[in-house]
């Protein structure tokens, strides 16, 4: 069955690349994925859905970072973010966490790429359910998302 993920990157004439494995995890998701899959950690990103109030937000970050949430609150013009509860992550994005896509959201939110994606021809993200990762050129999630592009990692957890 095709995701709404699919759907959307297929509707917008995206140009990327589906890898499909078996999830057997219930976390960590993001590096089981670059296991199965066979690719650095660096190059696999997952989606965090952050809040503040009422507005929301995609955080694609690499499944080998931590998120700064005071770093991605001041990018997204914010008082401050919190990691929101899975069960409101899953009612805004239609997906359920593991699976969770920047692309074909229920309610699209606004997307924070982190700057750390520029660097590589593609990037992995999920395709909008456990198992589904879509290969696409940061470029063009960029473009497909309106997405900010920032440094949103926590750079003192990588110093312990």
């Amino acid at each position: 069955m095709i995701t709404p993920a699919q759907k959307f990157l297929k509707d917008n004439k995206a140009n990327f690349t589906e890898h499909e494995y078996k999830c057997t995890v219930e976390h960590d998701f993001g590096k089981f994925s670059a296991k199965e899959l066979g690719i650095e950690e660096g190059r696999v990103y997952k989606s965090i859905i952050l809040v503040h109030d009422k507005t929301f937000v995609t955080a694609v970050t690499p499944v080998n970072g931590m998120i700064s949430l005071k770093n991605a609150a001041r990018l997204m013009k914010l008082k401050g973010l919190e990691v929101a509860k899975p069960a409101d992550a899953t009612r805004i994005t239609g997906y359920v966490v593991g699976g969770v896509s920047p692309f074909g959201q229920k309610r699209q939110t606004p997307v924070l790429l982190c700057d750390t994606a520029m660097q590589y021809d593609t990037i992995y993200v999920s395709g909008g359910r456990r198992g589904l990762s879509v290969e696409i050129a940061p470029e063009d999630l960029v473009s497909l998302t309106n997405a900010t592009v920032g440094d949103f990692l926590d750079h003192y957890e990588k110093q312990k």
